[in-house]
C-alpha cells in the first residue's frame, strides 16, 4: 500500500470520527472543535486530490473564518442549550425518519460501489502526453492557474465581491451599535491638538518647602 493510500484511510478516518463528535458532544465548544477538524482533514484529502486551491480555500476561509467565528459567538453569547434542548422530544419522530433514509441512502451508496479497473482510472486521469509536456514543460500549477484568471479576466468582479463584503461588514457594524450613556469617549482632535502648557506646570519649589 502506497503512501497515498495509506494517507487517504486515515484523512477519511478523521473527517467520519471528527463528524460524528460535532453532533454527539455535549459541549457546543467541543463540537467547534471537532468541526474546525473535520474542515482540516477534508482539506488534506483535496491535497491529495490535486486541489490545493480547495485545500487552502477551506482551511483559510472555513476554518479560518467561520468556524473560529462560530467558536467565538458560542463562547461569548453564553446560550443556556438546557433550555434550548427543552422539546427534543417532539421533534424525534420527524429526525428519526429522515435520520433513516439518510443511512438507507448511504448502505446503497456502499452497497454499489466498486474498486475502479486500471483502465478506467486511467481514463479518468489521463497523463499528459509528451506533445503537451514538450509543449509546456514548466506549465502553471493549479494554484498559478486559478490566479491568473481570477486577476486577468476577472478582476472587476472579484473586486466588486470585495466591496461587497465590505459594505456587508460595515452595515452589521451599524446594525449593532449601541450608544450607551455616561461613557467617556476619546477626543482624537483634542488630543492631538493638546499643548505642552495645557497639560504640564512647572513648579519652583524653594528649599527646605514642599508642596502644599
Amino acid at each position: 500500500m502506497s503512501i497515498a493510500a495509506i494517507a487517504f484511510f486515515v484523512f477519511a478516518a478523521a473527517v467520519i470520527a471528527s463528524a460524528l463528535m460535532v453532533v454527539a458532544s455535549k459541549n457546543p465548544v467541543h463540537s467547534v472543535l471537532f468541526l474546525i477538524t473535520a474542515f482540516i482533514s477534508a482539506a488534506g484529502l483535496f491535497v491529495l486530490m490535486g486541489a490545493e486551491y480547495l485545500a487552502m480555500v477551506l482551511v483559510v476561509v472555513y476554518v479560518g473564518a467561520v468556524a473560529v467565528l462560530f467558536l467565538f459567538v458560542v463562547m461569548m453569547l453564553d446560550v443556556d442549550f438546557v433550555e434550548l434542548k427543552q422539546g427534543f422530544l417532539q421533534y424525534l419522530p420527524v429526525a428519526g425518519v429522515l435520520a433513516t433514509i439518510v443511512v438507507v441512502e448511504l448502505i446503497m451508496v456502499v452497497a454499489v460501489w466498486t474498486a475502479p479497473s486500471d483502465a478506467e482510472f486511467a481514463r479518468a486521469h489521463p497523463a499528459p502526453t509528451a506533445a503537451e509536456t514538450i509543449t509546456d514543460p514548466n506549465g502553471p500549477t493549479n494554484i498559478e492557474a486559478l490566479g491568473l484568471i481570477l486577476y486577468t479576466d476577472y478582476i472587476h468582479y472579484f473586486q466588486i465581491a470585495g466591496i461587497v463584503l465590505l459594505v456587508a461588514m460595515i452595515g452589521a457594524i451599524i446594525l449593532t451599535f449601541r450608544t450607551r450613556e455616561g461613557v467617556r469617549r476619546q477626543d482624537p482632535a483634542a488630543q492631538v491638538a493638546r499643548k505642552r502648557k495645557d497639560g504640564v506646570e512647572l513648579v519652583d519649589i524653594k528649599s527646605g518647602q514642599g508642596l502644599s
